[in-house]
């Protein structure tokens, strides 16, 4: 029965439509194909295994370390230093539909002598999905 439950109806309709569903592409507009590719259930489960968020969260966690060791050896200029130039290398970017290698953030990171995963086998992250360059240029100056 509707009205024995105890909850209400506000958290029910706060449960039905999530806020940032509504305000990213508006309460009646279609999934947007161009910028967020298909929709996949998969995408919003939980981790499969135990250590799928520590594999995601390498890389953040090898810099924290690598800070901490920093300021450690060589005092607080180095790390922040290091994260000067890491804004920096990230601001330069391509063209949103060209791909980039990003090869001085390897270089920053110490990455550019050792050969990974992503090396051989790609990033599946990085597929090579080209979209159309106007729109993606219009999305990213934010005329869209």
């Amino acid at each position: 029965m509707f009205w024995g439950n105890s909850r209400g109806t506000a958290s029910l309709l706060k449960d039905s439509i999530s806020f940032t569903d509504v305000a990213a592409s508006g309460l009646f507009e279609g999934h947007d194909l161009l910028r967020r590719g298909f929709t996949s259930v998969k995408n919003e489960l939980l981790p499969s295994h135990p250590l799928e968020l520590t594999e995601k969260n390498f890389q953040l966690n090898q810099d924290k370390t690598n800070f901490a060791r920093l300021r450690n050896v060589q005092g607080i200029h180095a790390p922040l230093k290091l994260q000067m130039e890491f804004r920096a290398v990230k601001q330069v970017q391509r063209l949103p539909f060209l791909h980039s290698s990003n090869m001085a953030m390897d270089i920053l990171r110490g990455n550019d002598e050792c050969i990974g995963f992503e090396d051989i086998l790609n990033d599946p992250s990085q597929s090579e999905v080209m979209g159309e360059p106007h729109m993606m240029m219009e999305h990213k100056l934010g005329l869209l």
